[in-house]
């Protein structure tokens, strides 16, 4: 099971390298990397106020859509700010970037 997570690893990792992953990070990086969930909820909060504006009928499944799917787009944004607090903690770590 060890063997089978480490090439998991290696191969995300791989795949970041092939993408451009080893270039020292923007300033807007540094910030989502240290607040995921802060951009989470930037993200959250107007999908889900933008949905309820465009739904002019006043029905429960309405405000439950917006609500359901604002959250999901806040958690898949959260989840990348979280994958990228990784990368750069791999860069600092391998000696590429100081942090700065």
């Amino acid at each position: 099971m060890a063997n089978w997570r480490r090439s998991l690893a290696d191969g995300f990792w791989a795949l970041d390298r092939v993408l451009g992953g080893q270039r020292h990070p923007t300033r807007i990086q540094k910030w989502v990397a240290r607040h995921p969930i802060g951009t989470g909820l930037c993200v959250a909060v107007p999908f889900a106020l933008f949905l309820l504006l465009l739904s002019r009928e006043e029905e429960p499944d309405d405000l439950l859509f917006a609500v359901m799917f604002g959250l999901l787009m806040g958690l898949i944004f959260g989840l990348t700010a979280a994958s990228e607090r990784l990368r750069q903690r791999r860069l600092k770590r391998l000696g590429i970037w100081d942090g700065s």
